[in-house]
């Protein structure tokens, strides 16, 4: 049996960068929610300022693209993927964090975000029969016990 090609090519660097600014972004949203005046602001009205603003980047990043989205060329799947991504996503979940971040502490709900990956992993072998392998349950014992480990009683 021949060796195997990487999943991804010579610029995966570049997407591994991004989810660690990913990341970072996060971590950054969170403490400036909690340090200022928006710490007294309701959720609503921080999903509002977060959504107005990533709607005028991501406008500005369209208009600085090199061409615009063949809008009428996508399928059914694509639209509905797009308004889970809208309403789901960033509307219902971002709510319920925001909404989260203002009546917990930052530093013990941040651990909980660590079941993002324990969601996408028994969602992909749910819905769409992704293989589980030994790494990957090796993988989730481990998130399991880092958020025991930071939510356990002194």
């Amino acid at each position: 049996m021949g060796r195997s090609r990487p999943a991804a090519g010579p610029r995966q660097w570049l997407g591994d960068g991004l989810g660690v600014l990913a990341g970072i972004l996060w971590g950054a949203t969170t403490l400036a929610i909690r340090g200022t005046a928006l710490t007294r602001a309701s959720a609503e009205k921080t999903l509002f300022y977060q959504l107005a603003v990533s709607a005028l980047l991501l406008l500005l990043a369209a208009a600085v693209g090199e061409k615009p989205p063949p809008l009428h060329a996508l399928s059914l799947l694509a639209w509905s993927s797009l308004a889970f991504q809208i309403v789901i996503v960033s509307f219902a979940s971002y709510l319920v964090w925001f909404w989260l971040i203002r009546n917990y502490p930052a530093t013990r709900l941040a651990s909980f975000t660590m079941l993002t990956p324990v969601f996408g992993l028994v969602l992909g072998a749910l819905l769409l029969a992704e293989p589980i392998t030994a790494r990957l349950l090796v993988a989730l014992a481990t998130v399991a016990a880092g958020i025991f480990l930071v939510n356990r009683k002194a």
